[in-house]
């Protein structure tokens, strides 16, 4: 996808992308004082990441984590709270590995990630319950630019010595206000998912990323 000058990137298993984005991580992680748990990423048929870049200058990253047999990432703090959400039928997935170069931190580079983010988790893989782990002080950005609530209590996680909350974020819930607000960028709100595309466009994103993650 290109946007402004810049593409967003999706690659299942890092295929090409890992020297930059491992470099990135790196570099984000280190400036805040945050430990670099992953200096040689591994990566399964589980992941998918995504990442904005200009040329070969990247400055955004995560990754989509969907659920596997050894569970997700945020299941190491918080298994009973994700557990909850499978039991009642959910099919759970979690952002991580999450970066950005604050030069280029915008609030559309932040939509056009969530946005790969629900085509891959809604509408390409079927997931119903999306989980970030966040520092708290960011935990009011995810609540009311993308509508996430906090369900789980602040811990320390152990990947990145640093403290963290856990968000949750209903997938139909998100189906509601792109239904409201996608495609209206001008719209009096503060609602990253005004910058989401509009359905017919959303549909055509949906069927290139099937297209080139059948052919990995």
């Amino acid at each position: 996808m290109i946007r402004d000058g810049y593409h967003i990137r999706c690659s299942n298993g890092f295929t090409g992308l890992q020297p930059h984005i491992t470099a990135l991580i790196e570099r984000m992680y280190q400036t805040r004082g945050l430990h670099v748990y992953h200096p040689e990423l591994e990566h399964t048929e589980f992941q998918t990441t995504i990442a904005a870049c200009r040329g070969d200058h990247f400055f955004a990253t995560l990754t989509l984590g969907l659920d596997s047999p050894t569970g997700l990432m945020a299941d190491t703090l918080y298994h009973p709270e994700i557990e909850a959400a499978r039991q009642s039928g959910g099919r759970v997935c979690e952002v991580t590995r999450m970066a950005m170069d604050p030069e280029h931190n915008s609030a559309e580079v932040m939509a056009d990630l969530f946005q790969m983010v629900y085509v891959l988790a809604r509408l390409i893989y079927r997931k119903t319950d999306l989980f970030i782990e966040v520092h708290p002080r960011h935990a009011g950005f995810y609540r009311r630019m993308l509508g996430y609530r906090v369900v789980g209590e602040e811990r320390i996680c152990p990947r990145v010595g640093a403290p963290a909350i856990l968000m949750h974020m209903s997938q139909h819930e998100v189906d509601e206000l792109l239904a409201e607000h996608a495609g209206k960028a001008a719209a009096a709100t503060r609602s990253l998912y005004r910058l989401f595309a509009p359905p017919a466009q959303m549909l055509a994103l949906q069927k290139q990323l099937t297209q080139q993650l059948l052919r990995r």
